[in-house]
This record gives C-alpha cells, structure tokens and sequence, in this order.
C-alpha cells in the first residue's frame, strides 16, 4: 500500500481503535457512541486547524491514494479550495459527533452521513488509515441498527425477570 512506511505506527494505531471501536459497538452501543463522539469532535477540530494553519499538508492525500479520481480530485478542484472543503468536511464532522449524543432522526441521520463519510475516505488509503475506515463504518451500522431510540445519558430500563400479577 502507497505511504505504508511513512505512517506504519499511525496505521496501527488507526487499526486497533478501529477494532476497539467495533466491539465497543457490538457489546455496549452506549460506549460506542461516546466514543464516537469524541472521535468526530477531535476530527473536526484537527482539521479544522490544518485547514487554517497548514492546508497544503492536505495535497499529500493524493500520492496515498488508490483511485485516480481522487488523485485528480485532488490535485485539481480540491488544491484550490482547501479551505473551504475542509471546514465543511470538519462542520459536518461535529454535526456527526453531536448526533451521536442525541436521538431520533438526528442521531439516525448523523450515523448514515458517518457511515457514508468512513467509506467515502476509505480510497484514501494509507491515509484514512484503511480497512478501519469501513472497520468503523461497520461499528456505526451496528449501533445505528441498535440504538437511537434515547439520548446517551437516558438511564437503561432493565426487563423485570418475574412479571407482576
């Protein structure tokens, strides 16, 4: 994979939390989104940041990549409006985040545009960190399919083991 050697720590590291945030979801989906939020929020805030304080570094996304449109996406469109593209790309990120606390439509919502938003990145390469990309994206169907329904801080109802009479 292009990059490989330049990133093999942050590969694995990307990996294992990818992994980690899997069976976080399929065991309890409270967790999971927590930890889904923090990852949103601490992605849209780094990004957001690079955009404004180093945008070039978002040009070497291009060379890690494994699909030709993307490259050329890239290096043409993208190049000249870093920027703009990526404040969006970290607005909609915290938009995720927060909807991974929240319920209803908004919290539904904000896990389709993750899920879309993982795979959408996943040609990227060794700089989404792929597999953990769709590995995450996984982890959030699995608790978009499972929860929803209340907010993250809602206590459980446990079922009652003997009904009353």
């Amino acid at each position: 994979m292009k990059g490989l050697d330049n990133y093999l720590a942050l590969y694995i590291i990307s990996n294992v939390v990818a992994v980690l945030m899997l069976l976080a979801a399929w065991k309890t989906e409270k967790i999971a989104r927590i930890l889904f939020f923090l990852l949103f929020a601490w992605a849209s805030y780094t990004n957001y940041n690079y955009a404004i304080h180093n945008p070039d570094a978002y040009l070497e996304y291009a060379s890690l990549s494994f699909l030709n449109i993307y490259i050329r996406f890239i290096q043409g469109w993208f190049s000249q409006h870093i920027i703009a593209a990526v404040g969006f790309i970290a607005t909609c990120q915290a938009l995720i985040g927060i909807s991974m606390l929240l319920k209803g439509w908004i919290f539904k919502t904000g896990c389709v545009g993750a899920i879309i938003f993982l795979l959408a990145i996943a040609p990227l390469g060794v700089g989404s960190g792929f597999p953990c990309t769709v590995i995450t994206a996984v982890a959030i169907f699995i608790i978009l399919k499972k929860s929803g329904e209340n907010y993250i801080w809602a206590k459980t109802t446990m079922p009652k083991v003997f009904p009353q009479p």
